[in-house]
C-alpha cells in the first residue's frame, strides 16, 4: 500500500469491535491506544485491561454525519520522567497446605527458600518447593494416568540432579525410570524411598526461589485450619521499584525499557520495566461507567527490577524504601504530529491515519511511521503534511 492511495483491500486493515464493517471494500479498527502501550502490553505477556485514550465513549467514528477532525500539525515533543515509587518484592503467592497432618516447623519471615529446599514441615517431614506452573491436584506413582504434572515431576528431579537425560525421559508419562528418580530424592530428604509421591508433599509456585514475606500458619496447628489453609504468604527475592503513572505517561515506561532509580537510602541504581499491571481503584465495579469511570478506574502499576540487587535489598532493609524513577528524556524537534486516537492499526503491521479531503468525499487511507509519543500526541511520518485533516472518533 502507498500513501495517499484512495483503493484499499479488504484484508489490509480490520475492524476492532468484532462483525463490524466501516465502509464496503474498507474494515478498520481505531487504534484507540498508543504504539507504546500495545508494545507495553505485548511484552507483558499478560491479559491487561487498557483505558484507551479516546473522546467520548471511545468508538469507532459513525459510518454516516458529520466527522470529528484534528489538524496535523507541526510541532516539538520532549518526552522524560521523575515519578515517585516504592521498593518492595513483587506480587505476594499465597501457599496452601495440602492433606492433613500437623505443623511441626515453619521457615522465619524474610528466609529464602531455592527449589527442592524444604519450605516448611508436617508430621516431622518436609514439604519441598518445586519450579513450575501449575500445583499438583494428585498422588503420583507407577500406575497414574499421564498428565502434564508428571511431566512437571520429572522436569524438577532432572534439574535437582535425580535423574539424567539416559535414565528418564521427561515427558507426561510415569515410568519404572520415574519412580527410580523420586526413591533417589526421597532418600536425600531422609523419607521412606516408596517411589510414590503423595499430595501435599510439594508446593509449586512459578518461582525458582522464594522469600517468605508472612508466616500465617501456626506451630502445632492442623493442616488446613484458620486462615482459609494458607501457611506462608511469598515474594520473589528481587527488590523492584513500583511506581503509579498516568495513562498519558505509559508510552514511556513499556517493558524493556530503562530507567535510572535514585535510592532514599542513597545513591542510584539501573532499573528495566518488567510489567504493567492495574489495581482496582476506590469503587471500582460499582457506579456510574463501572471500572473506568468516574471513581472507578483500574489504576496502572509499572514494576521495575533493579539491577544492583545487594544496593536495592540494603536500601529495603534500612527501611527506607522510597525510590524516585527518572525516565531518560527524549526529544523529536519540528517533526508532524497528530492525537494518538486518529491512529489506525493495520492488521498486517504498522499504523495509518484517514485523512479528509475536500467537499464531501470519503477520507483516504494514508500509512504513518510512528515515533515519539507523549501525553497522547504521536509524531508521525509518511504520506502527511502540515494542515492535513485526520479523522478522530466522536
Amino acid at each position: 500500500m502507498t500513501a495517499g492511495t484512495d483503493r484499499q483491500e479488504p484484508e489490509q486493515v480490520a475492524d476492532l469491535r468484532p462483525g463490524r464493517t466501516r465502509r464496503k471494500g474498507r474494515r478498520v479498527r481505531r487504534a484507540t491506544m498508543a504504539a507504546g502501550i500495545v508494545a507495553a502490553i505485548a511484552a507483558a505477556g499478560t491479559a491487561l485491561a487498557v483505558r484507551p485514550w479516546t473522546n467520548g465513549g471511545g468508538e469507532s467514528a459513525p459510518e454516516h454525519g458529520p466527522r470529528s477532525t484534528a489538524s496535523v500539525q507541526r510541532d516539538s515533543l520532549t518526552s522524560g520522567l521523575r515519578l515517585d515509587g516504592e521498593l518492595g518484592h513483587g506480587t505476594v503467592d499465597e501457599v496452601t497446605a495440602q492433606g492433613q497432618g500437623t505443623f511441626t516447623k515453619l521457615p522465619k519471615a524474610g528466609a529464602r527458600v531455592e527449589t527442592g529446599k524444604p519450605l516448611y514441615e508436617v508430621d516431622a517431614r518436609p514439604v519441598v518447593l518445586f519450579h513450575g506452573p501449575r500445583p499438583f491436584w494428585r498422588d503420583l506413582a507407577k500406575g497414574v494416568g499421564d498428565g502434564p504434572d508428571v511431566r512437571e515431576l520429572e522436569r524438577n528431579l532432572t534439574d535437582l540432579g535425580y535423574a539424567n537425560a539416559a535414565s528418564l525421559t521427561v515427558d507426561e508419562e510415569f515410568t519404572e525410570g520415574t519412580a527410580a528418580a523420586v526413591k533417589r530424592w526421597q532418600k536425600a530428604l531422609g523419607l521412606e524411598r516408596t517411589g510414590k509421591v503423595e499430595q501435599g508433599r510439594v508446593v509449586v509456585l512459578p518461582h525458582r526461589a522464594v522469600r517468605v514475606q508472612e508466616v500465617v500458619a501456626k506451630l502445632g496447628a492442623t493442616v488446613g485450619a484458620g486462615s482459609g489453609g494458607t501457611v506462608l504468604k511469598v515474594t520473589t527475592p528481587d527488590v523492584y521499584a513500583t511506581v503509579k503513572p498516568d495513562e498519558d505517561q505509559l508510552a514511556q515506561l513499556a517493558p524493556g525499557s530503562k530507567v535510572t532509580v535514585e535510592l532514599e537510602a542513597g545513591g542510584g541504581v539501573q532499573g528495566e520495566v518488567t510489567a504493567i499491571t492495574r489495581e482496582p481503584g476506590e469503587g471500582d465495579g460499582g457506579g456510574e461507567g463501572g471500572p473506568g469511570g468516574p471513581g472507578g478506574e483500574a489504576k496502572p502499576e509499572v514494576s521495575i527490577r533493579l539491577a544492583d540487587q545487594k544496593k536495592a535489598g540494603a536500601a529495603l532493609d534500612s527501611g527506607r524504601s522510597g525510590a524516585t524513577v527518572t525516565v531518560p528524556e527524549k526529544k523529536a524537534e519540528n517533526v508532524l504530529v497528530v492525537p494518538v486516537t486518529a491512529l489506525l492499526a493495520m492488521v498486517r503491521g504498522g499504523y495509518a491515519v484517514e485523512v479528509v479531503g475536500p467537499g464531501r468525499s470519503e477520507p483516504k487511507l494514508v500509512p504513518v511511521e510512528v515515533g515519539l509519543i507523549v501525553k497522547a500526541r504521536a509524531e508521525v511520518s509518511g504520506g502527511l503534511k502540515e494542515g492535513d485533516k485526520v479523522v478522530i472518533p466522536v
